[in-house]
C-alpha cells in the first residue's frame, strides 16, 4: 500500500491505495500517523479510495488511530471508501464511530 499525505487548511489528508491488511500496510499506515501525530496533527482525514482491501489488521490501524486522535481533542474522518470497504464498516459498525464521509468536500467541510 503506498500513502500520499497532504494539507488542506487545517486537515491532514492520508490518500492509501492499494490493500490495507496485516504487515507491510498495516505498518507504513502506522508509521505515517506516528508521523503526523508527532508533527502536531490534531485534524486527520484518511482517503479510502485507492483501498481494493481491508483487513481486521487495517480495521484495528483506524480504530487505533480514530482513539489516538481524540485522546489529543482531535478529529478524524474517513471519505471515498468503495462499496466493499464501506459495507464492512458498516457491519462491523464503525461507519459511525468513525465518521465516514462520501468524499473529501464532504470529509473536509465536518471539521
Amino acid at each position: 500500500m503506498t500513502i500520499n499525505i497532504r494539507t488542506i487548511d487545517q486537515v491532514t489528508i492520508l490518500d492509501l491505495n492499494g490493500p490495507f491488511k496485516a504487515g507491510e500496510a498495516d505498518q507504513a499506515f502506522r508509521n505515517s500517523v506516528g508521523d503526523v501525530l508527532s508533527a502536531g496533527v490534531t485534524n486527520l482525514a484518511v482517503n479510502l479510495a485507492g483501498v481494493s482491501f481491508l483487513d481486521s489488521s487495517g480495521v484495528g490501524a483506524l480504530v487505533r488511530t480514530f482513539s489516538a486522535l481524540k485522546e489529543k481533542g482531535g478529529e478524524f474522518r474517513l471519505f471515498g471508501a468503495s462499496k466493499q470497504v464501506a459495507q464492512l464498516l458498516r457491519m462491523v459498525r464503525l461507519d459511525k464511530v468513525l465518521g465516514m464521509a462520501e468524499d473529501e468536500a464532504a470529509a473536509l467541510a465536518s471539521f
